[in-house]
């Protein structure tokens, strides 16, 4: 540790201040808080993008962190060009003194972001004073050393993105078989029914938790997802479910902007909240029938309330279900079950993965880990 030195945030990093218009950017370049995932999980597909007004301007290798309630832990290290919102913090490195790549693993770590919510302002949607941001005390090792640190971690999350993208493959095949055998060729004379015939709804085991009651439920070994509506908002060391469910947003955001329902697979030991629905299929049905009938179903004549979406459990059971010819649902079945199994086995994986990157991290940020 005697090579290492201490700076400030605001000595080693700055924040990017280049403003463009907001129509200089294409949709898919625009990053605001709302597609920003929770937990260091990166970006989802893009967001509403404002018609005017100007924005700041981002490179590659940029790090983009929301700055509303800080506790979501949002960050992301950007791989193009393009424009976020005014709550999203752009930080560009002072090259001579802090590698990029480990200035994101640096700020990615929990106890950067309980600092921020230390010096945050407001209660109902806390904000991060930059400020306060920018006298982070950090302690950095020489340049090649942040470099070998900020290759193992990179490596970690290469091959957490490769099993993502091999499930984004897999479960994009599934759909399409699905959408052309049960949308495309569906039969008039298929009789209709409802939902409820082939879920079952496990809404009534949920138990939701403030962040008070969450941060006191860190403490053990092992740590279990904690779901909201349309993501995890949290790692805690207890659970309520342990299988293979599908969790559907109940409130907030529960569609697309196309009207598709907000989906999750949660599978292992977790803890939902209360925004969203846990739903599980019935015989003959299994999960990947009923998620990819999920996926090609537009859900806006049963979301309720202009201010405040919500799908109440009796509308989603009231969907029109079909009585799909029993033969054609079981070839169906056979020939995803391969798929569907490895992507349950690459979201273990992934979890695990994860968890491993997450406890290397402050081990390596601290020097307790030596290279």
């Amino acid at each position: 540790m005697t090579e290492w030195k201490e700076y400030k945030l605001g000595e080693i990093a700055s924040f990017v201040k280049e403003k463009i218009s907001v129509q200089e950017i294409g949709l898919e370049d625009y990053i605001s808080t709302e597609n920003m995932l929770a937990d260091k999980g990166g970006i989802t597909t893009a967001s509403n993008k404002p018609n005017e007004g100007t924005i700041t301007r981002f490179f590659p290798n940029t790090i983009l962190i929301s700055n509303i309630r800080p506790y979501f832990k949002k960050i992301w290290f950007s791989d193009r060009y393009g424009g976020c919102s005014n709550d999203v913090l752009c930080f560009e490195p002072t090259k001579k003194l802090v590698d990029d790549k480990y200035l994101f693993f640096l700020l990615s770590q929990d106890v950067f972001f309980d600092y921020v919510m230390l010096g945050s302002k407001g209660c109902k949607m806390p904000r991060g004073d930059k400020s306060h941001i920018m006298n982070w005390e950090v302690s950095l090792p020489p340049l090649e050393t942040q470099r070998r640190i900020a290759s193992i971690l990179s490596s970690l999350d290469d091959k957490i993105d490769l099993l993502h993208r091999e499930n984004a493959t897999l479960e994009q095949m599934a759909e399409t078989l699905f959408r052309q055998w049960f949308v495309v060729e569906a039969k008039e004379e298929w009789e209709e029914s409802q939902f409820a015939e082939a879920i079952e709804v496990f809404d009534y085991l949920r138990r939701p938790l403030s962040k008070m009651e969450r941060d006191k439920m860190k403490n053990g070994e092992q740590l279990y997802p904690y779901y909201g509506a349309a993501e995890i908002m949290d790692y805690i060391d207890s659970y309520l479910f342990d299988g293979e469910y599908i969790l559907m947003g109940e409130d907030g955001t529960v569609k697309t902007d196309d009207g598709y329902p907000i989906l999750q697979y949660a599978t292992g030991k977790f803890w939902p909240n209360n925004h969203a629905h846990v739903l599980q299929a019935k015989s003959p049905y299994n999960n990947c029938f009923i998620w990819n009938y999920l996926k090609t179903t537009n859900i806006e004549s049963i979301v309720t309330g202009a201010v405040q979406p919500k799908i109440n459990q009796a509308n989603l059971l009231s969907l029109p279900f079909y009585k799909y010819p029993i033969k054609l649902v079981e070839m169906y079945m056979r020939i995803t079950d391969d798929w569907w199994s490895k992507i349950m086995m690459n979201n273990k994986q992934i979890q695990t993965l994860i968890q491993t990157r997450d406890g290397l991290l402050p081990r390596l940020m601290s020097g307790e880990v030596k290279l």
